[in-house]
């Protein structure tokens, strides 16, 4: 078993924290900005050192590639995205970036024979801060290959006049690409007839394994969710003359609403081996001034499990509550957003559940509640991901953490496994 170098990994972690440095221990990265070109030009220089060839694509996707001995084998690829939430942290998607660099180095460092080429990626914009939606250039890559309900939501022309929804030198997304160095050609895009698997290596953003005591885990697939507007419409009044009996407040209706849900879904939880999440994170009244009663209301849910089964019955809770008058408000449900389960390739989880194994690492089977690339290339090519432990569970936020011997364990994992693959016949 070969294992990653600590110090290599801790000097990454220490010199892409300084690329887009928010000043309170996090980052504010944003795709194609500044910062991120700093961070992707660091990218080329440490991967031109081990002799690594540097391709860009049309959507500003960039890979490293050293070749195998195999000159006809398809490429394995590892990677994430660089970019971040605003005021993010120093992990989300860089470390599995710098786990691709660190897999590479160590590879020619201890001159480890390969048969494929092996490539270290970076996704442009997945988390989508600046310019939306999230994952928007994996699934513009990946369209061809997507479920018929999820194409709507990535059509190229589309996603080019994605406006920015913080500060921007470009009015859209297209004018940003169009002006960084980091095009490149269509021809270069991750594809089935050039790559044959992929390992996306991303820290867990939640506390199942410290809970547990485990420094890695074996992701085999992310969950299935919904996601929907809850509107209430009343109508509204002077706050200090129109009487109690007589109001239809819309803001009292989402909470008699809220209450309700939350109990039905709690009580549903209860009876399941493995619970479902909800969240109801984005709320919206109007008018929205203290003299007046809400006559709208609104807010999101969202809803996470692995099993189809599991979101039905919650969605027929929501139907059914729906369909009820609150406190003489109306309400009415729109769906924003819905993706199916979609499992991990299982020789790739085994690969990576034999590496851990023989690393002798404390590690775990696990799901991912959040999205991911790694999701949208699962419809193309194998594709399977590994999850390093997270700080008290913490992510999207300055206090995210890694330690860098975590970081090192999972780079170690994903190298093992990409040398399983590579001597796999099946690859």
């Amino acid at each position: 078993m070969y294992k990653c170098s600590l110090e290599r990994m801790s000097d990454k972690i220490k010199t892409f924290s300084k690329f887009g440095d928010a000043g309170h221990g996090g980052i504010t990265r944003y795709s194609l900005s500044p910062a991120a070109h700093q961070a992707r030009q660091e990218f080329v220089k440490r991967m031109e050192a081990i002799g690594a060839k540097i391709e860009c694509d049309d959507v500003a996707c960039m890979y490293a590639t050293i070749e195998g001995s195999d000159p006809n084998a398809k490429r394995i690829v590892m990677g994430s995205h660089c970019d971040s939430v605003k005021n993010g942290g120093n992990y989300d998607g860089i470390e599995g970036v710098m786990t691709g660099m660190e897999v590479l180095e160590t590879v020619v460092a201890e001159n480890i024979p390969h048969k494929h080429p092996l490539t270290a990626m970076i996704w442009t914009n997945e988390e989508g801060s600046l310019y939306p939606p999230a994952m928007m250039v994996s699934g513009i890559i990946c369209y061809d290959y997507l479920p018929d309900y999820l194409k709507p939501n990535f059509v190229y022309e589309n996603m080019m006049k994605s406006t920015p929804m913080d500060e921007s030198e470009f009015a859209t997304f297209g004018d940003a690409l169009a002006a960084t160095k980091f095009k490149g050609s269509k021809e270069n895009r991750i594809s089935p007839e050039k790559y044959c698997a992929m390992f996306e290596t991303h820290l867990e953003q939640g506390p199942i394994l410290e809970d547990a005591g485990n420094e890695v885990g074996a992701v085999q697939l992310v969950m299935g969710m919904f996601n929907y507007r809850v509107r209430f419409h009343g109508f509204t009044a002077h706050a200090g003359t129109f009487p109690m009996a007589k109001r239809h407040d819309a803001l009292y209706a989402a909470s008699a609403f809220l209450c309700e849900m939350h109990k039905r879904f709690d009580e549903l939880n209860a009876t399941m081996s493995q619970e479902f999440v909800y969240t109801t994170g984005e709320i919206y009244v109007h008018p929205c001034i203290h003299t007046c009663i809400p006559d709208e209301a609104e807010f999101s849910l969202d809803v996470r499990h692995p099993e189809p089964e599991v979101l039905d019955k919650a969605m027929a809770i929501l139907k059914e509550l729906a369909a009820k008058d609150w406190c003489q408000c109306t309400c009415d449900i729109e769906e924003q957003w819905k993706r199916d389960a979609v499992p991990f390739d299982k020789r790739l989880v085994g690969f990576v559940e034999e590496s851990m194994e023989e690393l002798g690492l404390k590690w775990q089977k696990i799901l991912s509640g959040a999205g991911h690339d790694a999701q949208f290339c699962a419809y193309m090519i194998p594709t399977t991901m590994i999850f390093s432990r997270t700080k008290d569970g913490l992510s999207h936020c300055e206090p995210e953490h890694v330690s860098d011997e975590d970081c090192t364990a999972a780079a170690s994992a994903t190298l093992n496994a990409v040398l399983k693959c590579d001597a796999s016949d099946e690859f």
